[in-house]
C-alpha cells in the first residue's frame, strides 16, 4: 500500500515514465540523506537537482502538453502522481520548485498566446522553471484587490508596475505568469515577464529555507501584446483553474513526507528496547502505528481515486471540483495527523538533526496552508453539499483512468462560476457495495447527518457563521472521503481488514466533529440532539487489529532506509 523507492518497479507506467521515476530516485539516493540534510540546514539552493532535471528533460516531458512537445511529452496526472510522491518523499523543497513551476505554467497553457506557448515548450526543454505571480503582500490572494498595474502606452505597448509576494521560483524563473489589472479599464490581465530582466527586481526570499519564495517588483517593465496571455474573465478563470490543477499536488507531497517518516519511525521504535520491552511491544504504540498506517493508506487511496475524476472531467462532469479541494484540504490535514501520531511514538528522536523526521515534522505543516487555507477550501466544499446529498445526477461509472494521454480538459476548464449547480452520483452506490462492521456504523452516522440537514438545517444566522459551517463541512467531507475510499477499494481489491480499520478511525472522526458541532454556542436543541446520536463507537475487532499490525505495519520494519 505504501511507496518504497527501493522496491518500486513502476510497472503501471510506460518505459519513458519509468525511466523518469527511477532516475529521480537514483538522484536522491546517490545524493544521500547526510548531504540532503546538510543542504536543508544550510539552505542551499538546489541547483544540482535543477541541473539533473535539465539534463534528463524531466519537467519538459512531464509538463509540456502533447500539442507543444516532442515524443513522450504530455501532461498526464496519472504519472505526475508518482513524481509528486517521489519528490515529497525526499524533500518538500525539491517538490516545491516543481509545484510552483506547475502553477506558473497554468495560465500559459490555458491562455490564448500561441507564441508564448511555443516559447515555453522550448524553455522547458532547456531546463527552465516557472513562477505564478498572483498573491500580493498587502492583499494576499484577494484577486479583487490586486495592485499590480498594466498601463497602456499605445500601439500594443504597456508598462507594468507593482509588486508580488510569496512567489516561488521568483529568483530564477524563465517566465513569471503575472496577474494584474489594466490601469485604464480595470480589466484583469495575465502576462509573462522574465525574472532576469533589468526592470524585474527580486527583492528578497521571504522564507528562511532552501526553497526561494520571492517578493518581486516590476518597475516600468515593458510589456507588449506578445506577452499577454489572457484578459478579462479569461484571466480571472485561468487564475482559479490553475489553482484547481496545482492544489491537487499538495496532497501527494503530504503522502510522500508521511511515508518516509513512517519507515523511519517504525525502524526506530522496533529497534529500541525500554523497560525490558521493545517499544513496539507496548499496546498504545501499536495503536498509534496502526492509526497512522490506516490514515496514510486512506490518504493515498483517496488522492489516487480523485485523479480518475480529474482525468475524466468535462464541461458536463465537474465532480473533480469537490474532490480536488479535498485532496488539498483533507489529505494534507490527515498528513499532519499521521506525523503527530508517529511523533508520539518516537518522541525526542523527531528533533534530531540527522533524521528525515526533523524535516517532515516542520514541512508537513506547510501543505494545508498553501493554495488557499483549509478554511477557504472548506468554504468551497460546502457549496456542493446540498446537491451531493439531495440532488444526485446520473453519470457513467468511472474506473481507473490510467491511459498515457494528455489531460486536455485541465487546460480548458471553462468558467469558474456555477459551482452550486454541479451534481454528483449517488453516494449510496458506494456505501451499499461493501458490507463491513465499521462501514455499517458509518452509514448510520451519515443517515443522521442527512436527518440534521433535512430537519434542523442551519438557520440564517448560523449560515453566516463560518465557524459553524466549517464543522458541518467536516462531517460532509468525511462522507465524500469514505465514498471514494470504497470506490478505490473495489478497483484495487483492497482487503477487508484494512478497509474496516480505516473506517474505525472514520467513525471516531465523525464522532469528534459531531461533538464539536454540538458544542457550538449557536447550536439548537434539535441540532444538539441529533449530534449526540451521531457519536458512536467503532466496532472493535482485536483479531483484525492484530493482523493489520503484524502483516502490514510491523512487516514494514527494515524495508526502507535512505542511503547515507
Amino acid at each position: 500500500m505504501l511507496f518504497n523507492p527501493k522496491q518500486a518497479s513502476f510497472d503501471h507506467l510506460d518505459e519513458r515514465s519509468r525511466e523518469i521515476m527511477q532516475k529521480t530516485i537514483d538522484f536522491f539516493e546517490t545524493k544521500g540523506k547526510r548531504k540532503l540534510k546538510e543542504d536543508d540546514h544550510e539552505r542551499v539552493w538546489y541547483d544540482d537537482f535543477l541541473q539533473f532535471v535539465k539534463k534528463e528533460k524531466i519537467f519538459s516531458d512531464l509538463l509540456t502538453p502533447t500539442a507543444y512537445g516532442k515524443e513522450n511529452c504530455r501532461w498526464d496526472t496519472f504519472r505526475n502522481m508518482d513524481f509528486n510522491e517521489i519528490l515529497g518523499f525526499y524533500s518538500l523543497s525539491y517538490w516545491y520548485t516543481w509545484q510552483v513551476t506547475i502553477l506558473g505554467l497554468g495560465p500559459i497553457w490555458m491562455g490564448d498566446n500561441e507564441a508564448v506557448k511555443n516559447k515555453t515548450a522550448r524553455l522547458l526543454e532547456e531546463g527552465g522553471i516557472f513562477a505564478f505571480g498572483l498573491s500580493e503582500k498587502t492583499h494576499g490572494a484577494d484577486l479583487y484587490a490586486s495592485d499590480m498595474a498594466l498601463t497602456p502606452m499605445g500601439d500594443g505597448q504597456y508598462r507594468a508596475d507593482g509588486g508580488k509576494y510569496y512567489i516561488g521560483n521568483g529568483n530564477k524563473a524563465a517566465l513569471v505568469s503575472t496577474f494584474a489589472k489594466n490601469s485604464e479599464t480595470d480589466e484583469y490581465v495575465f502576462f509573462v515577464v522574465d525574472s532576469q530582466h533589468e526592470n524585474y527586481e527580486c527583492v528578497q526570499n521571504v522564507v528562511n529555507s532552501q526553497m526561494y519564495v520571492s517578493e518581486y517588483a516590476l518597475q516600468g517593465y515593458p510589456i507588449t501584446d506578445g506577452d499577454i496571455l489572457t484578459t478579462g474573465s479569461r484571466a480571472w478563470d485561468s487564475s482559479l483553474n490553475t489553482i484547481n490543477v496545482g492544489k491537487y499536488n499538495l496532497g501527494w507531497a503530504s503522502i510522500g513526507i508521511c511515508t518516509h517518516a513512517f519507515y523511519e519511525a517504525i525502524d526506530h521504535a522496533a529497534g529500541r528496547y525500554l523497560f525490558k520491552h521493545y517499544v513496539t511491544d507496548f499496546p498504545h504504540i501499536r495503536q498509534l502505528f496502526v492509526d497512522a498506517y490506516a490514515r496514510l493508506c486512506a490518504m493515498r487511496m483517496f488522492a489516487t481515486r480523485a485523479a480518475d475524476y480529474m482525468r475524466s472531467a468535462s464541461a458536463e462532469d465537474r465532480r473533480y471540483l469537490l474532490y480536488n479541494p479535498m485532496v488539498k484540504m483533507k489529505v494534507t490535514t490527515q498528513g499532519e495527523e499521521v506525523i503527530n501520531l508517529l511523533w508520539d511514538v518516537i518522541a525526542a528522536k523527531g528533533f534530531e538533526k540527522d533524521t528525515y523526521f526533523e524535516m517532515a515534522a516542520r514541512d508537513i505543516r506547510a501543505l494545508p496552508k498553501l493554495e488557499g487555507t483549509v478554511h477557504v477550501n472548506m468554504a468551497l466544499i460546502i457549496k456542493f453539499m446540498a446537491n451531493y446529498f439531495f440532488n444526485p445526477g446520473q453519470f457513467p461509472e468511472i474506473g481507473k483512468v490510467d491511459a498515457a494521454v494528455n489531460d486536455d480538459f485541465l487546460f480548458n476548464q471553462g468558467p469558474t462560476r456555477g459551482l452550486g449547480q454541479i451534481q454528483f452520483h449517488d453516494y449510496n452506490i458506494a456505501y451499499k457495495s461493501l458490507d463491513l462492521p465499521n462501514i455499517g456504523v458509518f452509514r448510520e452516522q451519515i443517515a443522521l447527518l442527512v436527518e440534521l440537514l433535512m430537519t434542523a438545517a442551519p438557520d440564517k444566522e448560523q449560515a453566516k457563521d463560518i465557524d459553524f459551517l466549517l464543522n458541518l463541512g467536516e462531517l460532509f467531507t468525511l462522507v465524500a472521503y469514505g465514498q471514494l475510499l470504497i470506490e478505490k477499494a473495489g478497483i484495487e481489491k483492497v482487503g477487508d481488514d484494512l478497509m474496516d480499520q480505516i473506517f474505525d478511525f472514520m467513525v471516531r472522526d465523525f464522532s469528534k466533529f459531531a461533538l464539536q458541532l454540538y458544542s457550538k454556542t449557536s447550536s439548537t436543541a434539535k441540532q444538539m440532539e441529533i449530534c449526540m446520536r451521531m457519536i458512536k463507537k467503532p466496532v472493535a475487532n482485536p483479531q483484525r487489529f492484530n493482523r493489520i499490525w503484524e502483516e502490514q505495519v510491523y512487516a514494514l520494519k527494515g524495508v526502507y532506509r535512505m542511503n547515507d
